[in-house]
């Protein structure tokens, strides 16, 4: 052979792959197939690399594992896999209807695509009941979404409940597990149909790369994500599944220890003059404490809490005199982080009262006791500002 030829052909192994403690990082668009049969058998083969390759299979046995699932989507972004679900499983005519604490960017989503191919967006109440909420359905409610705790003020719901009375109607259900990550919460034994994670959070847990899953209770509704996946073209990274799977390899133990200062870290918020109320259903006393404790093996570090009324100016005097604590929106990762709510709350239909402003903390891995100190400083320029 010519010495162009040779080198195109050079570099194939010619035996296995060594063993190692994670799958190896294959990077490749084309398969290669073993005959002529395979090349349209797609059951038997992957046949082409964007299915993914043995990372990304890697990743999708060990999520299927950790929620208990038939089957497991990957999804390049955690938004990607809620819009995702959604999509493969409504159509036009159809009715979802959406718990009012969704995450934002799931609104978004409902409210400028989903009704622009005629699904019908309704959103409800968190506390309203399951059978009141129930009774509000209609033959054309395909789907409802929801999230538990609820982003930014923590509301719960009796998933179980939900779950229990769609299911004799004839209604799917879908939970973005973000906060449980699969681990404190496991929405499919509790009879949820879809288990969405922005895996970006804690799954991944070092803010440094984005993707999103969807974990089935059953294998029809696996194959209806799975077609999704390839008639819309997602597919994530080798190297990108490879990050995910080393992150959750140290989930619960990280977990774990955010959990412990997040509970530290909101008792001691309660007892500020500062704060109104902490918004944090693992805390005792808190509303729907009772579910958590039922639902939960354990808390994660996100929660919010209420401050006495002030002007906007003294919410940003506590965030802006913070040093331990970043000023971003995301969270899961091994660094503290503070928002302020209000902005994002004008959006929801349901709309209540909390009495002050309202601050977002992610708890990091840092000492507890440093971060208490960090906002004692902050709710000391509050107090300032509030004059």
């Amino acid at each position: 052979m010519d010495e162009e030829t040779r080198l195109i052909r050079a570099g194939q192994l010619s035996g296995p792959l060594a063993k190692t403690v994670g799958p190896p990082i294959q990077k490749g668009s084309t398969v290669l197939l073993p005959n002529a049969a395979a090349l349209y058998d797609d059951d038997a083969f992957v046949t082409y690399g964007r299915k993914g390759l043995a990372a990304q299979e890697g990743l999708i046995d060990a999520l299927n594992q950790l929620e208990g699932a038939a089957g497991t989507c990957l999804y390049p972004s955690g938004l990607a896999a809620l819009t995702g679900a959604m999509l493969a499983v409504l159509k036009a005519g159809d009715e979802v209807l959406v718990v009012d604490t969704v995450y934002n960017p799931t609104r978004r989503f409902c409210d400028h695509v989903l009704t622009r191919f005629g699904v019908a967006v309704r959103y409800f109440d968190p506390a309203q009941p399951p059978d009141e909420l129930m009774g509000g359905t209609s033959e054309q409610t395909r789907l409802i979404v929801l999230e538990s705790p609820g982003s930014l003020t923590f509301e719960m719901q009796d998933l179980a409940r939900i779950a229990e009375l769609a299911r004799a109607r004839g209604i799917l259900t879908l939970a973005d597990n973000t906060w449980g990550a699969g681990h404190l919460f496991k929405p499919l034994a509790h009879g949820i149909d879809l288990s969405v994670q922005a895996l970006t959070k804690y799954v991944g847990g070092h803010s440094d790369v984005f993707m999103g899953s969807v974990a089935a209770r059953d294998a029809a509704l696996a194959r209806k994500l799975d077609d999704g996946i390839v008639h819309l073209g997602w597919a994530v990274s080798p190297e990108d599944a490879y990050q995910m799977l080393r992150g959750l390899r140290t989930l619960p133990t990280r977990l774990e220890r955010q959990g412990t200062s997040a509970l530290k870290v909101a008792a001691w918020l309660k007892a500020q003059d500062e704060v109104a109320e902490v918004l944090f259903p693992a805390l005792p006393g808190a509303p729907h404490h009772h579910l958590w404790k039922r639902d939960y093996r354990g808390a994660c570090g996100l929660f919010s809490f209420v401050l006495k009324p002030a002007p906007a100016r003294a919410v940003d005097a506590l965030l802006d005199v913070l040093t331990l604590f970043g000023l971003g929106f995301s969270w899961g990762g091994f660094e503290s982080l503070a928002i302020s709510c209000d902005h994002q709350l004008r959006k929801r239909k349901h709309r209540k009262d909390y009495g002050g402003p309202i601050v977002r903390l992610h708890i990091g891995l840092e000492h507890p006791d440093d971060l208490i100190s960090d906002l004692r400083l902050g709710l000391d320029a509050y107090r300032r500002a509030r004059g």
